[in-house]
């Protein structure tokens, strides 16, 4: 059986990992893939209006999918969970 990725035993094993496997506060990288010509590449970088980034952004060799990666402090690993929460209606979205 697979666990949707927007369960909450999904979210709480997540956040288990994510206590056991870094530091808190501390740097946290979040990594999306969209098809390139979404209408909702700006809408997601404003989830992180309110903390300070540092985004790179890359294309696919053939230009249909844009890989972007959000680099920020966060205190807690509620954060993370919470951010994730927030990006899980953007269609077409990978969340890595």
């Amino acid at each position: 059986m697979t666990i949707s990725q927007n369960s909450d035993e999904f979210y709480k094993r997540f956040l288990k990992k994510l206590e056991i496997s870094h530091s808190w506060p501390g740097m946290y990288m979040f990594k999306f893939i969209m098809p390139s010509n979404s209408s909702y590449i700006e809408e997601l970088i404003l989830i992180f209006k309110d903390l300070e980034i540092n985004i790179s952004r890359k294309y696919s060799s053939n230009k249909k999918f844009l890989s972007i990666s959000i680099n920020t402090k966060l205190n807690f690993p509620e954060e993370v969970i919470n951010i994730y929460k927030k990006t899980s209606h953007f269609k077409g979205l990978i969340r890595l």
